[in-house]
């Protein structure tokens, strides 16, 4: 176990002084080459110490890689929609809608609410941060509240959606690893995730009523500039709501993605033919030239407003590469940690001290937590978690819908509050706010895992398989 905690000791120090060197410039390389160090000092223990073979962890880092590779390939096209919904003016429409419907005095109240409707609809957090997320952090800058509590409700009501969502890939996974049927998962989660929502939807809703916001007439200004930059029209919400269509029809996140990304493109030729001109710098191939230039790299939009050009920039796929980088070399991390069983020597350390069912559930949620902050990965906390307390939870006679609940208010809630996550990276660079800046906002994901431990110590509906469950 000590030696397993060498690598952690090792990341955490060198992180520790990448950030404080490079500030949010941190991305950029300095946590890449801190994880591959650490991943390097694993190797040398695994191999010198554990007596691994390289071969064992090259097979271990190949499985961790592979299993991202998916969502490599969605962060690419959610880079591509970031370039492609702005352009073409959807996400500028939805701004300009949501400075006239949305008041200020509700914004981040009503924001976590439809983020947490559409991720239900969806069953992804991901989807729902890419778009309608991206949306309302450009009305919520606008109206004057910090980016801050913004990206916090967003990504609140979207994790509470994606979690009770029948639709979402980690619910179904996290059920099926605790071989729980899946709308009794969900049913027992609503007993530490309604109030856990409740709670960070009245704080959302009081700080909207006592933060000043920016003057109706910056508002209006704001608008103005849209509308005189953008071609804003009711036509363009086609390109959303097909988007959510294919969603609820199921199909697989990448094919969905594309085809928004393409509705989009057409959206841009229709709707915004100047723009894109000059976008591809004219000529006889500007048109083909500034679409390419939208979807993957780079794109400045003047509006005559220094602040709102910011918002309205996009970086494209190109954007997005830092954070795959990262992505990257932290499953090499997690690969050689998982293929030493280093973490598994760690993560037994939690069963040591088991005895009572509150202290079941403490280690559970510890090591949810845990897992997210070596793999840096959701889907592998979850089923590492599940794995490692499935025989506990029977042993002691345990319903597995409490080690399904545990393992969802833990490993699936935290991922996105970790910087070096894949959740958190990717929210991060979606939503243009540092993960560290965001963290203490997320008010949702912070209070679950704290919910569902005193749920358990107040023993609400925790039943021995002996005893009838209603």
């Amino acid at each position: 176990m000590w030696i397993a905690a060498i690598p952690l000791v090792v990341l955490v120090v060198i992180l520790t002084l990448v950030i404080k060197s490079f500030g949010a410039d941190a991305i950029l390389g300095g946590s890449q080459i801190a994880l591959l160090l650490a991943s390097s000092v694993a190797a040398a223990l695994a191999m010198g110490v554990c007596g691994r073979s390289w071969q064992e962890l090259e097979s271990a880092i190949v499985e961790n890689i592979h299993t991202s590779a998916s969502a490599i390939i969605i962060l690419l096209f959610i880079g591509a929609i970031a370039g492609t919904w702005m352009v073409s003016g959807v996400v500028p429409a939805f701004i300009c809608y949501g400075l006239e419907l949305i008041h200020p005095k509700v914004f981040l109240g009503v924001a976590c609410l439809i983020c947490a409707a559409v991720s239900i609809v969806t069953g992804s957090s991901w989807t729902t941060i890419a778009t309608i997320g991206v949306a309302l952090m450009g009305i919520g800058k606008a109206e004057g509240f910090s980016e801050g509590w913004i990206a916090g409700a967003i990504i609140s009501g979207a994790y509470f959606g994606d979690k009770i969502s029948a639709l979402s890939d980690t619910t179904v996974l996290a059920s099926s690893s605790a071989q729980v049927s899946l709308f009794e998962h969900i049913r027992y989660m609503l007993i530490t995730t309604v109030p856990s929502f409740i709670i960070a939807l009245c704080v959302f809703f009081g700080v909207s009523i006592t933060t000043a916001s920016e003057a109706p007439e910056q508002i209006a200004y704001i608008s103005d500039a849209l509308r005189s930059t953008f071609r804003i029209t009711p036509g363009l919400f086609v390109v959303p709501l097909l988007t959510g269509l294919l969603i609820m029809r199921k199909l697989p996140a990448i094919i969905t993605l594309f085809v928004a990304v393409v509705t989009a493109c057409i959206a841009i030729v229709i709707f915004q033919s100047d723009l894109l001109h000059t976008i591809g710098g004219g000529g006889e191939f500007s048109a083909f030239k500034g679409l390419m230039t939208i979807c993957a790299s780079d794109t400045a939009v003047s509006t005559g407003n220094a602040s709102l050009d910011e918002l309205v920039a996009t970086s494209g796929m190109s954007g997005m590469l830092n954070t795959i980088w990262l992505i990257i070399c932290a499953m090499c991390f997690g690969g050689v940690m998982t293929g030493s069983g280093m973490l598994e020597s760690i993560t037994n350390l939690f069963l040591r001290y088991v005895h009572r069912t509150t202290s079941i559930v403490a280690s559970t949620l510890a090591t949810g937590l845990f897992c997210n902050l070596t793999t840096a990965d959701q889907y592998i906390s979850i089923i590492v978690t599940g794995q490692t307390f499935g025989e506990l939870y029977r042993k002691r006679g345990l319903e597995g819908r409490l080690l399904s609940r545990s393992v969802e208010d833990s490993a699936t809630v935290t991922s996105v509050l970790i910087p070096w996550n894949s959740c958190g990276m990717t929210q991060s660079t979606v939503l243009g706010v540092a993960t560290i800046t965001y963290l203490p906002y997320c008010l949702f994901n912070i209070i679950s895992p704290l919910m569902s431990l005193l749920v358990a110590a107040v023993g609400y509906k925790i039943y021995r398989k002996c005893q009838p469950a209603d």
